[in-house]
């Protein structure tokens, strides 16, 4: 069985940590290695470049990249890879991530960024996971798992609710 590969999580300010530890738990809780690191499009583009050029023959089976305002993190790393790119568009205060959201999700034919929600680092994780999980079992059986644990969870809440109604209608 080959090595796991690991994820990279790649923020273009540290100010993105707040967010992107949301992804960081995430792996960590499913065992994923990992490596978290500042770069920048603008302010350090051939680092950028060449992280992403060299990530796969150094083990990483996908990256995932947050960023605010003009957000060209995702973009400029999946320019330079062949391995799957998530983008995690910050919301900054100036349009509210707006302006990211559509910097990372507009990305030109042949260089696809998948991209989550404003501010959506665990989700982020969780589709770095499913996508090591098509050639790892174990991660595809704690995803299952999970799934089942989020489901008994919603019924335990419609449980609750119902002897709500219950105790005002009476």
């Amino acid at each position: 069985m080959s090595e796991q590969k690991k994820v990279a999580v790649i923020m273009g300010s540290d100010s993105d940590f707040p967010v992107v530890s949301g992804a960081v738990k995430t792996l960590a809780s499913y065992g994923v290695p990992f490596e978290v690191h500042v770069m920048s499009a603008h302010r350090t583009p051939e680092k950028a470049a060449e992280f992403s050029k060299n990530a796969r023959k150094n083990g990483f089976g996908v990256i995932i990249a947050a960023a605010g305002k003009a957000a060209h993190l995702a973009g400029v790393l999946a320019a330079h890879t062949t391995i799957p790119v998530i983008g995690i568009p910050i919301k900054s205060s100036t349009l509210d991530g707006l302006d990211a959201l559509l910097a990372t999700v507009q990305m030109p034919k042949g260089i696809p960024v998948a991209t989550v929600a404003i501010d959506g680092a665990d989700n982020a994780a969780i589709l770095a996971i499913q996508m090591l999980a098509l050639s790892d079992d174990i991660l595809a059986e704690k995803l299952a798992q999970d799934k089942i644990t989020m489901e008994e969870g919603v019924e335990k809440k419609d449980e609750a609710i119902q002897e709500k109604v219950q105790d005002i209608i009476g």
